[in-house]
């Protein structure tokens, strides 16, 4: 069985990547978006995951069953994401000015 060998220079490069989108996020975090500010949160956490699964657990190099269980993890977080996050959009709370603290959504 051989080996993908990975040049050190791309882990690296993900490795500063993964800085430079942590610093977008904390930059992002501080800009008033509105409900997109959460959304935009999410991508770059989600463009994140995304880099260390296949770069630093090897899935990028790995045989076909394992991108197949690596989707099937993805897809189940993507439901359960959904699933939670559907949940306080189906309430009915009524979002006011004078009290932006009773929501998970930032509104500002």
């Amino acid at each position: 069985m051989s080996h993908q060998v990975v040049p050190l220079r791309v882990y690296y490069l993900i490795f500063a990547t993964l800085i430079l989108m942590t610093l977008i996020t904390v930059e992002v975090a501080f800009w008033n978006l509105g409900l997109l500010t959460f959304w935009v949160a999410l991508g770059i956490a989600s463009f994140k995951a995304t880099l260390v699964v296949l770069y630093f657990m090897h899935v990028r190099y790995a045989h076909q069953v394992v991108w197949l269980f690596a989707a099937t993890g993805f897809v189940f977080l993507v439901i359960l994401l959904v699933l939670t996050l559907n949940d306080p959009l189906t309430r009915g709370w009524q979002f006011q000015a004078e009290d932006p603290g009773m929501s998970i959504f930032m509104l500002r």
